[in-house]
């Protein structure tokens, strides 16, 4: 896959694998005594994998300047795999946590497998993993075909694809040890976060290059959502994860923020990651592969264009409504729940958009189960973005908070929307990128479907109905004024829901090992390749036609 590099580019990548192995070196010797140390090493691995494919390739011919007359898409097809392998490890360790609540024994005694430490190892493989990897594999994809400009270079893309999955991993191993900044989020420590923020910038870099190297003048939407995405997310990390380490050889660091406004700090971050990174890169997504899949032109370019102002507007003010009866002023939990409920009309602008789309190709629905992936991915973004709202309204977020319901919203957005996007994007991609007329199983992608779509219903009303009775449990008084049921009895009234929540990640888990096992049989079997078409070249067809593939 590293075959397009030049010489110099090699050169280069040699260069940059030495300074982070030196880096890992450095941290590795300095934290001895300290998981820094452990992470130091995993660093050095990384770099010396990446060495020895460097020199693997080192003395290969030049490439040919006939690369340049088409898109590169390599990047794009190992960013597909790395994100199913981060959603089968994502979604497996997230059901054994729901099993852990069902059954605390399944801990194995071991530190490591405590629900406190594998919860954030589910909630990054899934959303960083396997989400972040579908977001950069398909931005590249999308950007090239949409900008009819090839990527700058052939490095940077490895640089973004290659560190942002270090990251990732740095993050997880950290978990596992105990190593987060204790926020809601369990964000990974101080290095880590410095790491990403050069990743990040270069894959901002990268956008920034290609979009001004653009044969077609006009900047198609799905890049305005991707852009958003890339550009809001280095904000919010930079400034959320503000610290001070206590020493360069020690992973430990401090906030600068503490008390209340840390808690605002936290939910601005936290509620315009899921603005910015689960909804403004996916809708990326959804404007680009559902209309080509379709057969159809988006429905009204202009409300597209709408929406996105209303939610990079809106979705910035929103974060307070997490801290409804708490120590933040009331006019700052009044002020999020206002634009809360404000941002329920650019979230639907977007989801009617979508399903306005599908008109005059509603036969394409129902028999083409990745399509269908996408019409559930954008019914359950408009059903989320509603319920999101509803429980922003501080009368029933006293009824909501700190209950199931508001994990059951939480899934019904990764799980409908996110997940169901994704895949059906990934199933559009790969025989376009492998050159085939079709995925190795239709049959297969069907059951992939049905497993996805059953899993998220079973997961998603187990857990509204386990939150609300939860919630009425904790607000029922005796005639004497005292609580009717203690916490425990409410824990044990939630354990027939713990089950069924349980059963509905299985589900959606066994969906997503059909889908690797598909994936893999596409890309093993596509021995016949279809000869190239226009669309694998950069400055063809403009991008308004959106051709299969363009």
């Amino acid at each position: 896959m590293l075959g397009q590099l030049t010489k110099n580019e090699r050169q280069l990548a040699l260069v940059i694998l030495l300074a982070v192995g030196l880096w890992g070196l450095v941290f590795g010797v300095a934290g001895k005594d300290d998981p820094l140390g452990a992470h130091g090493w995993i660093i050095v691995l990384a770099a010396l994998a990446g060495i020895f494919k460097i020199i693997s390739i080192y003395y290969d011919p030049e490439p040919s300047d006939d690369r340049l007359s088409s898109y590169y898409d390599d990047p794009t097809k190992l960013g597909i795999i790395l994100a199913m392998v981060w959603a089968v490890i994502g979604l497996f360790v997230g059901d054994w946590v729901a099993w852990l609540l069902v059954k605390p024994d399944l801990t194995f005694d071991a530190g490591w497998s405590s629900f406190g430490r594998l919860r954030p190892v589910h909630t990054t493989g899934v959303i960083f993993g396997f989400g972040g990897n579908a977001l950069i594999a398909t931005s590249f994809y999308v950007l090239q075909r949409t900008s009819r400009a090839r990527l700058p270079d052939q490095l940077s893309p490895w640089f973004v694809l290659m560190g942002y999955n270090l990251f990732v991993i740095l993050a997880v191993t950290g978990y596992m040890m105990g190593i987060t900044q204790s926020k809601e989020y369990a964000e990974p420590e101080w290095y880590a976060d410095l790491w990403l923020v050069i990743v990040w910038v270069t894959y901002f870099g990268i956008y920034l290059r290609t979009l001004m190297r653009r044969k077609e003048p006009h900047i198609y939407v799905a890049n305005w959502y991707y852009m958003a995405f890339i550009l809001v997310v280095a904000v919010l990390h930079i400034v959320n994860n503000l610290a001070v380490p206590v020493s360069l050889g020690h992973a430990k660091s401090y906030s600068l923020f503490s008390g209340v406004q840390d808690a605002m700090t936290e939910w601005w971050y936290g509620h315009n990651a899921v603005a910015f990174f689960l909804t403004s890169g996916f809708l990326g997504m959804m404007y680009y592969y559902l209309p080509i899949r379709a057969g159809r032109p988006i429905f009204s370019y202009r409300l597209s264009i709408i929406s996105f102002w209303g939610i990079t507007f809106f979705y910035m003010w929103a974060g307070s409504h997490h801290l409804h009866y708490t120590a933040l002023p009331q006019w700052v939990q009044t002020l999020g729940m206002t634009f809360s409920l404000m941002l329920l009309v650019p979230s639907w602008a977007s989801a009617t958009n979508a399903l306005l789309t599908l008109n005059g190709a509603w036969h394409k629905v129902r028999d083409d189960a990745t399509l269908r992936f996408m019409m559930v991915a954008a019914v359950f973004y408009g059903l989320t973005t509603f319920e999101g709202s509803f429980l922003a309204i501080r009368s029933v977020n006293s009824l909501s908070h700190y209950t199931d319901w508001t994990v059951g919203h939480v899934h019904a957005g990764a799980l409908g929307w996110v997940a169901m996007i994704t895949f059906g994007s990934i199933y559009a991609s790969v025989p376009w990128l492998w050159k085939q007329k079709s995925m190795y199983s239709p049959k297969l992608v069907e059951v992939h479907f049905w497993l996805a779509v059953a899993g998220t219903i079973v997961y998603v009303f187990a857990m509204w109905n386990s939150g609300i009775i939860q919630g009425l449990m904790w607000r029922t008084y005796t005639e004497n004024g005292t609580l009717a049921y203690s916490f425990v009895d409410s824990l044990i009234a939630m354990h027939p829901y713990y089950i069924a929540r349980a059963v509905g990640g299985l589900l959606f888990l066994l969906g997503a090992l059909v889908g690797c096992y598909n994936i893999w049989m596409t890309i093993k079997t596509a021995t016949h390749v279809i000869p190239e078409s226009a669309a694998d070249r950069p400055a063809v067809a403009p991008a308004a036609a959106l051709q299969p593939g363009e």
